[in-house]
């Protein structure tokens, strides 16, 4: 390693946050850090669905990649994102403290998922996330929604915004046109200024400017105004902790949902560093470890591993640290949300990492597998792809192996942002 450690991350702006709480965190450690921005495979391609993007990591294999040949010393990732497999030699150095794991309900006027209008178009490219949705109502319009957290709030916003800018452009000019009128006949209607006044007074649809009503706008409003989105989105659904790592938490209308009936992703608000494996991991692991974190991330990973539902099955696995036990629920669905197999089961802590492929292996023969299987023949993929495969952790359950998660729900390293 260089005397500075290079920290490798995307450069969204939601990636370079999450790197910089890390950086920081190292550096108060006596670390000096530098943060180097990689573009990935994922950041290249914008107009495609989170689960069509091919091979899985695509947003997490260029920046192992800098690590192994030696151009960074480390890299961020979020961890639903890391592909299954890791490289040889690499592993997961670092499990900071989980950020909130839920998705949250993102509207412009605040309404929850039983208050959106019947045939609502609701956006998120999640396979998971849709088939929750559908599950929950069978009536919604799932359609895909790609881009940063910022742009897919963004496209939410837009419509409404645009119309109302259109109506007062419109409005503003009739006004300018009738005082140009007015203003030509003066000589005609010298008698009837006064009336004329009161009555361009009353007819006034708006009491601002165009300037001035955008002038109130948040800057988040603005930017929605440089939007011409193809869909006009009723909702849309997004991780929590995403929202809050990028500062807009507080500044959208939004409903939690409850994790263990709307599961999240293996690891959704979980960040992880990789390095070699070696003294500068260890060195990390010290520094950035959470150990229930990493309890709670190992038995969410190890089930997707054994369940193999990758990049194309709709799977939510959700496990919380709770004293002896580790209450993992896990939710498996087709993606017209119509069946599912779903189960809570509590882990016993000192074994969590078999008793997670126990687990898992019951789900499997519950129907899991059979919905799994059924998602790779709609996607055209092989049975026992390895994008489906996640390392497994030590048998002692610590966590050590370079076990992998999914991307925004849909199976390990599909996603992007949160």
């Amino acid at each position: 390693m260089s005397t500075t450690l290079r920290l490798g991350t995307r450069g969204s702006a939601l990636a370079l946050r999450q790197a910089a709480t890390i950086k920081e965190r190292l550096e108060n450690r006596r670390f000096d850090v530098e943060l180097v921005e990689v573009e990935t495979t994922g950041d290249q391609i914008t107009d495609e669905a989170i689960h069509e993007l091919g091979k899985t990591g695509a947003f997490v294999r260029a920046l192992d990649e800098e690590v192994i040949d030696g151009d960074c010393d480390a890299a961020v990732h979020s961890m639903k994102d890391m592909p299954t497999a890791m490289p040889e030699d690499m592993i997961v150095a670092g499990v900071p403290e989980r950020a909130a794991p839920r998705d949250v309900l993102v509207t412009r006027d605040g309404a929850t998922l039983d208050g959106l209008p019947e045939g609502a178009t609701v956006g998120t490219s999640s396979l998971r996330r849709g088939a929750q949705l559908l599950a929950e109502r069978e009536d919604l319009d799932v359609q895909p929604l790609r881009g940063n957290v910022d742009t897919r709030i963004q496209k939410l916003l837009a419509p409404p915004l645009l119309a109302e800018h259109e109506r007062r452009v419109v409005a503003e000019a009739d006004e300018e046109a009738e005082d140009m009128a007015e203003y030509k006949h003066l000589d005609d209607a010298d008698d009837d200024d006064e009336d004329d006044e009161d009555d361009e007074d009353d007819d006034s649809e708006y009491d601002r400017t165009v300037e001035e009503w955008f002038e109130d706008l948040t800057e988040l409003q603005r930017r929605a105004l440089e939007r011409d989105p193809d869909t006009e989105y009723d909702a849309i659904v997004l991780a929590e902790a995403g929202l809050e790592r990028a500062g807009l938490l507080h500044h959208v209308e939004h409903r939690q949902l409850g994790p263990e009936g709307f599961v999240p992703a293996p690891s959704q608000g979980t960040l992880a560093v990789t390095a070699r494996d070696g003294e500068l991991a260890e060195d990390l692991r010290s520094v950035l470890d959470h150990s229930p974190t990493r309890v709670e991330a190992t038995v969410e990973r190890t089930v997707l591993k054994e369940l193999g539902g990758g990049c194309v099955a709709p799977v939510g696995i959700y496990a919380v640290l709770q004293g002896s036990v580790v209450r993992t629920a896990v939710r498996v669905l087709d993606r017209e949300g119509e069946e599912e197999v779903r189960e809570t089961r509590e882990l016993p802590v000192q074994n969590h990492a078999q008793a997670a492929r126990e687990f898992a292996a019951d789900l499997a023969d519950a129907g899991a597998a059979d919905l799994i299987e059924q998602a790779r023949r709609t996607t055209g993929e092989e049975s026992g792809a390895a994008s489906a495969s996640p390392d497994t952790p030590d048998e002692d359950g610590d966590g050590r192996a370079a076990d992998g998660g999914d991307g925004e729900g849909d199976g390990a390293g599909a996603g992007g942002e949160e």
